[in-house]
């Protein structure tokens, strides 16, 4: 995989000004064992493990020589922000965990999430997914590439550090709730947690990623009109009716993507299902459907008047057929909600970073927490190992080789920054 270029294991001297720094080798011992105990929690969104492994975080952190502030955070207040960004589980406990070397501001914080999502279907795995194993030069195991390879490479890059040696600060944030709104993150930032610059460690197939596509998480509901299935022309199946509601957003995803932007490759604005509901009997035509799905938004569009699009188009495929004139499509809107976010790719952070690993700046199709960090005055890129191709798959794998040499990149960017 191209765009990989730095050094992982050297101990030569760098001299910055009158400091003269000794780059320490990676851990890669050190490095596993962390990505074994991240992938062990199986800390699936809304569940029990998400609390457990930010108090891991923070005790491993802690272990480093870094001052760690780790909170519960109070879910009703912050559910009651204004720019609250949703959430798609139920969670009834979250913590926030936040590293650094001293309380002066970052120069450059690393960032990473550390929830997962759900595995699917355990049978069609290799090997137990919350175990990490080790195969044709992968770690294998659910977040591996998603982004869990990348936090123990930040893991490994502080503590291949000397931080006594350094002359400004660096922190490390770790969150969850990040697969499903970017709570976690979002509660970071309330809180205070600043920096001169972020970098985030999701898997990037060796690019420097400074613009987000968002997205936002609609649901539609069908009516139609039940009668026995030996009769079924005497009703209107909601199973017949969902091809035109196909064909319809694969027509408004089309004119949504006709004009790219320069930084993203086709199809950056995506829509899709994800979800279908329909009938509650084998001989009964299904008098609803309800599908759920996620909707592309493109950078600089507000989320109101995206809705507003969307729903103007279904309300014209509506008109346009008699039963849905009559039975109009119902779209609301639920779960996290992604804005896109940029940083402009001749920003000096990604000069610095381009010149650190040799990798090139594009835009990606998915919603992150760079939109959060940004939409607080601080320059992000995503730079980690893996490919978002991987992520969410059975038997999800990230390229060891790959997360060892971000964690030098990691390391380097540090000392770039902090000396």
């Amino acid at each position: 995989m191209g765009g990989f270029t730095c050094q992982t294991s050297h101990s030569t001297r760098s001299r910055r000004g009158a400091v003269t720094l000794r780059l320490v080798d990676i851990d890669e011992d050190a490095l596993r064992d962390d990505l074994a105990t991240l992938v062990g929690f199986g800390a699936v969104g809304g569940s029990e493990a998400e609390v457990a492994i930010q108090h891991w975080c923070a005790e491993r952190l802690t272990s480093l020589g870094l001052e760690v502030d780790h909170w519960r955070v109070d879910l009703d207040e912050v559910r009651a922000e204004p720019d609250y960004p949703g959430e798609e589980v139920a969670r009834e406990e979250m913590w926030g965990c936040v590293a650094a070397t001293n309380s002066d501001r970052p120069a450059v914080i690393l960032a990473g999430h550390v929830d997962v999502v759900p595995t699917g279907d355990i049978a069609l795995w290799d090997s137990d997914p919350f175990t990490l194993t080790s195969r044709d030069g992968q770690w294998r195991g659910r977040g591996t590439c998603d982004m869990l390879g990348g936090v123990a490479a930040i893991f490994a890059a502080a503590r291949a550090v000397d931080h006594a040696s350094l002359t400004r600060t660096f922190a490390i944030h770790t969150v969850v709730a990040e697969e499903d709104g970017g709570l976690g993150t979002f509660e970071t930032l309330r809180r205070g947690h600043a920096g001169d610059a972020c970098l985030i460690a999701e898997p990037t197939a060796g690019r420097l990623i400074t613009a987000n596509a968002g997205s936002l998480t609609f649901r539609l509901e069908i009516r139609g009109a039940a009668t026995h299935g030996s009769m079924r022309r005497s009703g209107v199946s909601t199973i017949d009716l969902f091809p035109r509601v196909l064909a319809a957003l694969d027509a408004l995803e089309d004119k949504r993507n006709a004009d790219v932007p320069t930084l993203f490759g086709p199809l950056p604005f995506p829509i899709s299902i994800g979800i279908v509901h329909a009938g509650d009997w084998a001989s009964t035509v299904p008098d609803r459907l309800v599908a759920e799905g996620r909707y592309g938004i493109r950078p600089g569009e507000e989320f109101a008047e995206a809705e507003a699009l969307f729903e103007a188009h279904i309300a014209e495929l509506c008109d346009s057929d008699p039963w849905l004139r009559e039975h109009p499509i119902e779209v609301t809107w639920s779960g996290g909600r992604f804005a896109a976010g940029v940083t402009e790719p001749d920003h000096a952070f990604v000069h610095q970073l381009h010149e650190l690993t040799g990798a090139p700046a594009a835009g990606a199709p998915y919603g992150s927490d760079l939109r959060l960090y940004v939409g607080a005055g601080i320059p992000t890129v995503q730079y980690g190992p893996g490919d978002i191709a991987g992520a969410h798959a059975v038997d999800e794998s990230v390229p060891i080789d790959e997360v060892v040499r971000c964690a030098a990149a990691y390391r380097d960017l540090i000392l770039a920054r902090c000396t």
